[in-house]
């Protein structure tokens, strides 16, 4: 009984203190695990005893807290004191409808915010880590988050380590830990254990979760999850709570905050006047400086445009794209520049072998994708590994110099690891080499990965028929490099001709093909271990392959889409410069003609490079501090830049780029981590089409700011004209609140869901200071309120004029007022064309909704007699009633006249394309 006892706690204890201390056997033995991992049943048991891998969420607030935050704004506190105020007056109806105002605002923020956290659990859930692990002894890529102790998993360079981890095996392998220990630093990791005191930074046997592989390649037993993992200890301390709160609503907000104090200052001023000067009642005064400030201050214009952005969230994600940091989706908007990299975004990313070169004998390779089904052909006729020695050397190679493995799916195949080694397999299989075969007669003792400082990759393999060999494959001017003889077709080897093998090299590239090269060299049986000094004494080159990745339709399009839309597409391509070329003149860069290597930009001064920079289009051979460099010219020159990348060497250039895109399929976590967007798909198109969305929001922003500002200000004028003069209310505060409660949580927020203008992908970007409020709109506030006072005062002293009641006067006004704000919404939806048009007069279903809603509003507040009592108001004849429709129709004529007046000055003035309001 005891001894079972032990069993199961040595299995449901996840990690020892001295973990790091104790040799790794010790550790997979208390862990009941072995180099060949848990089983499927096994693992699922530990899952259901330890949980999930993930970390316990931060205490949320509760809904009761959530709600009252909502009325912790200075606004707030101002209108409820006010509605106290009339309630004690005996103005209850005002009562009613000023805390009617309050509450609709609330809500609006209330129901937004939780949409919000919606939004970002779903965007944590899109950003799920990947695990590689052994399972039955075979490689598998599961969620993180199920993995449990004793489970074996696999580090490569740009990966998050899922879970605390005891090493086993380290090639080279560095570990980023500075979200851990402070350390800028990569820490050298290895498998020996340390002491029992060993701080956090020394524990060189541990991979910690969260923390960043630099480079190489290593293998761990989990010896934590969760919230027991030392990340998880300290979570409290990592708040990575991502907020809506974002540069544009920071301006808003402190816009409100002044507006606001401004507002209640002119009241305080008209409430001394009227009362201390005019000699109206206190009560009457006091209503109607009430009236005015919640006419004049958009309070719910932050909580709109909060939604807008969180509706553009919304929007992009539905296009792929995953915003990690909300202030991304304001500069995708003004993006000038896309500098992208090749390999999956405009291309399939799957690849395939579709020449060789072997003894002077080009071969032809089909098939589809990485299925093992097709041929290797010379001039038309079918060869295999069994008949030609050379090939049957070539097809070893690329089955062994090789880390991934190819899964099937019915008759899909997919690649687990590399897709180019991957693609390699299938090669391998089509020449008729079974790599599964081989790679149990042919034994991996060690091996140098791949890594971009030598950019090749070797294995030392011990046959069980007593032959060792070493085998390399990498970019082929390395790999030439390093042979001396080369394989000839008899199996014999000879002299290499490295003119000859340098010109196949420029001919296969030049066909858009990434070209790799292989070589091998014999060894003596007793070496153990593989070092890069080994690979200096003189290797033989066995062959090249030529690999495509053709070009995605799609990105193809939407490369056309982004320059029309004044977007320079650049591509940044570790690949071969003449590779680069072919597949750029495929998707349809503007200049193919020349290609700048990095050699070339190691060459340029600053200035030069900026002047580079701007004409070419397409860079080769280039390394990390090329990419960052490149996107630091293009800003220099004052472009906006969004860059692309996969790698844990893309992170620097993301993290300067004004809006860096990680690829989120095959995109390593260091990516994922430095940029401010994720591409679900790895797919260009869907980074045309969020800028496409980034557009739109900004443009939906301009137009709930354009409708607001002016409507405000003209309820505001009606009643500041009314007090200053001395005139009788036109409409009584009451009856402005209701204006404002009716239309401001529906017209307004209309616009958040607007559609894209017509030219939204032909313009220019916006430039990236272009202010919200610039002339043109304080210009169009000023007429467009002047245009409201208007028509209002005209409307009431008519009726007046025409012996109507004072209240149906007034009702007159109301409805007036309510009409002429529908129509400056029809006008505002359409900034850049004209709203009379069939287009501009269909409108969209949430305006329509929007606006029958009103309607049907303002007809109860009109016509029903419990309105009518509550608010004063009275029926309105059908005469009446055209009229103020005409009121509404002569606004949208006039303001459409002014604007069409306006950009045809401006046209003549300054002949290029209008990128300001209206």
């Amino acid at each position: 009984m005891r001894t079972e006892q032990r069993a199961t706690v040595a299995i449901a204890v996840p990690a020892a203190p001295t973990d790091h201390a104790s040799p790794a056997d010790e550790v997979l033995q208390r862990l009941a695990s072995g180099p060949d991992g848990l089983s499927a049943d096994e693992a699922a048991r530990r899952l259901q005893l330890h949980g999930p891998n993930l970390i316990p969420p931060a205490k949320r607030q509760s809904l009761l807290i959530r709600w009252l935050l909502q009325f912790h704004h200075v606004l707030i506190y101002a209108l409820l004191a006010s509605a106290a105020i009339t309630a004690l007056l005996g103005h209850y109806v005002d009562t009613v409808v000023i805390v009617a105002v309050v509450l609709a605002n609330a809500l609006i923020g209330f129901i937004q915010e939780g949409k919000a956290e919606s939004a970002l659990q779903s965007i944590r859930k899109m950003l799920a880590l990947r695990a590689n692990v052994l399972r039955d002894g075979r490689r598998t890529g599961i969620d993180a988050q199920h993995l449990v102790p004793g489970d074996i998993v696999l580090l490569e360079a740009g990966d998050k380590v899922p879970a605390d981890l005891r090493l086993l095996s380290a090639r080279g392998l560095t570990v980023q830990e500075a979200v851990l220990t402070g350390e800028s630093a990569p820490v050298d990791k290895q498998t020996l254990a340390v002491p029992a005191d060993a701080q956090l930074g020394d524990r060189a046997c541990i991979a910690f979760s969260g923390t960043l592989v630099n480079a190489g390649q290593g293998t761990g037993v989990v010896i934590a999850t969760g919230a027991d993992t030392e990340i998880g200890r300290i979570s409290h301390l990592l708040d990575d709570v991502q907020t809506l709160v974002t540069p544009l609503l920071r301006q808003m907000h402190r816009f409100a905050q002044w507006l606001t104090l401004a507002i209640l200052v002119v009241a305080l001023a008209l409430l001394a006047y009227g009362y201390f000067s005019a000699h109206h009642a206190f009560g009457e005064m006091f209503m109607a400086v009430v009236s005015l400030s919640v006419a004049a201050i958009p309070e719910g214009l932050p909580a709109v445009l909060t939604i807008t952005l969180a509706t553009g969230v919304q929007a992009v994600a539905r296009r792929h794209v995953i915003v990690r940091r909300l202030p991304a989706i304001e500069t995708l908007g003004s993006v000038s520049v896309i500098c992208t990299d090749k390999t999956g975004t405009l291309t399939r990313n799957e690849m395939m072998v579709a020449a060789a070169l072997v003894a002077g004998r080009p071969l032809v390779v089909s098939g589809e994708g990485y299925s093992p089904e097709g041929q290797v052909s010379v001039a038309g006729q079918a060869v295999s590994a069994a008949d030609e020695p050379a090939l049957h050397a070539l097809a070893l190679g690329a089955a062994l110099c090789n880390d991934a493995v190819l899964t099937s799916h019915g008759h899909t195949y997919t690649a687990q690891g590399d897709p180019m080694e991957g693609a390699l397999l299938a090669f391998a299989a089509r020449a008729g080499i079974d790599a599964q075969q081989v790679r149990r007669t042919w034994k991996r003792c060690d091996a140098i990965p791949f890594d971009a400082s030598y950019r090749y990759m070797a294995t030392l393999n011990h046959a069980i028929d007593g032959r060792s060999m070493q085998f390399i494959k990498g970019a082929p001017e390395r790999v030439l490099a390093m042979c001396i003889t080369q394989f000839e077709a008899d199996g014999r080897r000879a002299p290499i001709d490295i003119g000859y093998w340098q010109a196949e090299i420029d001919a296969l590239a030049a066909q858009g093909m990434r070209v790799l090269a292989f070589a091998n060299a014999d060894v003596v049986p007793e070496m153990q271990a593989i070092d890069h000094h080994h690979l200096q004494q003189g290797l033989t080159l066995l062959g090249l392959v030529g690999m495509i990745d053709p070009p995605r339709p799609e990105a193809i399009a939407a490369v056309a889409e982004c320059q029309r839309a004044g977007i320079r597409v650049k591509m940044i391509t570790g690949d071969h410069a003449k590779t680069a070329m072919a597949i750029g003149a495929q998707i349809g860069l503007a200049n193919v003609s020349t290609v700048l290597t990095g050699a070339d930009l190691d060459a340029l001064s600053d200035a030069a490079l900026q002047q580079a920079v701007t004409e070419c289009d397409v860079f080769a051979r280039t390394d990390p501090a090329h990419k960052l460099r490149l996107v630091m010219a293009l800003q220099s020159c004052g472009h906006i830049v969004a860059m692309t990348g996969d790698g844990v060497n893309d992170a620097p250039a993301l993290r300067r780029a004004d809006a860096g895109v990680a690829m989120g399929d095959k995109g390593s976590e260091a990516a994922k981590e430095a940029a401010e967007l994720v591409l679900v798909d790895d797919n260009f198109a869907s980074i045309a089409a969020a800028v496409r969305e980034g557009r739109i929001v900004y443009d939906n922003i301009r137009k709930v700011i354009s409708w607001t500002l002016p409507t405000n200000a003209g309820e505001a004028l009606t009643i500041i004209v009314a007090l200053l003069l001395g005139f009788t209310l036109p409409i009584t505060p009451a009856q402005l609140l209701w204006v404002n409660l009716i239309t401001a949580v529906t017209l307004g927020l209309a616009l958040a869901f607007e559609p894209a203008e017509s030219d939204v992908m032909r313009r220019p970007p916006r430039p990236a200071g272009e202010p919200l409020l610039d002339a043109s709109l304080a210009w169009h506030i000023v007429l467009v309120s002047l245009l409201f006072v208007g028509a209002v005062y005209g409307i009431y002293h008519r009726a007046v004029a025409s012996g109507y009641s004072l209240e149906l006067a007034r009702t007159l006004a109301v409805n007036t007022l309510v009409v002429m704000e529908i129509f400056h919404l029809f006008f505002i939806r359409s900034l850049r064309g004209t709203a009379l048009s069939w287009q501009g007069v269909k409108g969209t279903p949430v305006i329509w909704l929007c606006v029958i809603v009103v309607t049907l509003a303002q007809l109860a507040f009109t016509y029903l007699p419990p309105l009518q009592a509550a608010f004063d108001t009275r029926a309105v004849p059908v005469r009446e009633g055209l009229l103020v429709l005409a009121c509404g129709v002569a606004l949208l004529l006039v303001i459409e006249a002014e604007k069409a007046l306006r950009r045809a000055v401006m046209h003549r003035l300054r002949p290029m394309p209008h990128r300001g309001w209206g």
